[in-house]
């Protein structure tokens, strides 16, 4: 399959058909960019290792390259290989993943630079949706977990919406129904020992502080 040409195919949300997602995996291999449902809405994936890769996701959503772009994971041990993790984050893995909740941590030099923030730091979770994180797992590696919409656009959280929104800009979309909607992923940054929130979401933030506690 050409990148670009668009291609639709629906997996059970609960048990995704392995097929599908080694299609996929192949997808991100390539350089392509992969619609999928996640807990909250519909993301978008590429290899996170790519700046190539990267450059498609950026220029797909419209997106301002300077802002950094969140990851998910297929596991614990896969999210370490994307970032450095003390034990106050350790602490929130162990609570709310998998869920909502992206922690902020250094980048490895695994990770795109240009997915990271100016300072070198990436965004990263554990889903709970098991697509999205059979995806990850399929893959062998990270992949990125923005909402697949333009920029500055409402979430999209049904495989239409995406289509209408991103059409000519992604290679695969995989249709797993709707996705719940609700808040994004509640984000939360450990800064010299203080948990900082640097988005609210699904995760109630009086829930993050008190697992630290």
């Amino acid at each position: 399959m050409a990148m670009g040409e668009l291609r639709q195919l629906n997996v059970d949300p609960q048990v995704p058909d392995e097929e599908i997602l080694r299609l996929a995996a192949d997808v991100l291999r390539a350089g392509g960019v992969v619609a999928y449902p996640t807990e909250t809405a519909y993301g978008l994936a590429v290899d996170a290792g790519s700046d190539e890769a990267a450059a498609r996701l950026f220029e797909a959503k419209g997106r301002d390259p300077a802002l950094a772009v969140a990851l998910v994971a297929a596991d614990i041990t896969q999210a370490e290989q994307v970032g450095t993790f003390g034990e106050p984050e350790r602490t929130l893995m162990a609570e709310f993943w998998p869920g909502p909740l992206t922690i902020v941590v250094a980048a490895s030099a695994a990770v795109s630079r240009t997915l990271c923030s100016a300072h070198g730091s990436i965004g990263v979770r554990v889903p709970s949706h098991p697509v999205a994180r059979g995806l990850a797992r399929v893959f062998g590696g990270c992949v990125t977990a923005t909402s697949a919409n333009r920029s500055g656009r409402p979430a999209a959280v049904t495989a239409g919406e995406v289509a209408a929104a991103l059409i000519g800009s992604l290679d695969l979309l995989i249709d797993g129904g709707p996705s719940p909607g609700g808040p994004p992923s509640t984000v939360v940054e450990i800064v010299n020992g203080v948990p900082v929130l640097h988005r609210a979401g699904a995760v109630a933030w009086d829930r993050v502080l008190e697992s630290l506690q």
